[in-house]
């Protein structure tokens, strides 16, 4: 059983990822934002599968990247499940619209920066779990800590007010895509 989640996961989240993926190409927020909540689901799952299969001496880097993706699918599973809910079904005031609404680039929005850093060190600590068998093994091993790097940049952005509502929407749709583009190699377990 533990082999099969340890494969399955990551195909569920190639799935998601995928979904988002074509949901930000075409414009369907509501698409993504119910593809990012089983991205969180699938990639608890696969930071555990890491845990799990890592040698002995990198079990703990294992136990941090469970953690770590377990506060990131926290934060995210808030973020959407407002935007499918309350921010989809209800009039909100101009405010309450400026703070919920994740196209307003407001809390929500910065939250789920911040659940995205999260995420960028649980697979940091994955990649700490690879032993490099292989040439695929070796590259599997940069990209989880090269995405890593990411966390710098999802933590500081909001602070710096980078992100405005009115950026053009081509620009973070770009942005997301690439992302997809290089996570879709770290599903590999």
């Amino acid at each position: 059983m533990n082999k099969k989640i340890g494969v399955y996961s990551p195909i569920a989240n190639l799935i998601a990822v995928t979904y988002f993926a074509l949901s930000m190409l075409f414009g369907f927020d509501y698409g993504s934002y119910f593809s990012s909540m089983f991205i969180a689901f699938s990639f608890v799952l696969m930071m555990c599968g890491y845990a799990y299969f890592a040698e002995k001496e990198s079990k703990l880097a294992g136990y941090v990247s469970i953690a770590f993706s377990a506060i990131y699918t926290g934060i995210i599973l808030l973020v959407y499940f407002a935007q499918l809910t309350t921010v989809r079904l209800n009039e909100l005031t101009p405010q309450a619209a400026i703070l919920l609404d994740f196209q307003h680039c407001g809390l929500l929005f910065n939250y789920d920066l911040l659940g995205y850093a999260v995420m960028s060190l649980a697979t940091f600590f994955a990649g700490l779990t690879v032993t490099s068998r292989t040439k695929a093994d070796q590259w599997l091993k940069y990209l989880l800590m090269i995405h890593g790097v990411f966390f710098i940049s999802c933590l500081i952005a909001p602070m710096f007010g980078l992100f405005k509502a009115s950026s053009p929407t081509w620009a973070g749709v770009a942005v997301l895509e690439f992302w997809c583009l290089f996570f879709l190699p770290c599903l590999r377990e």
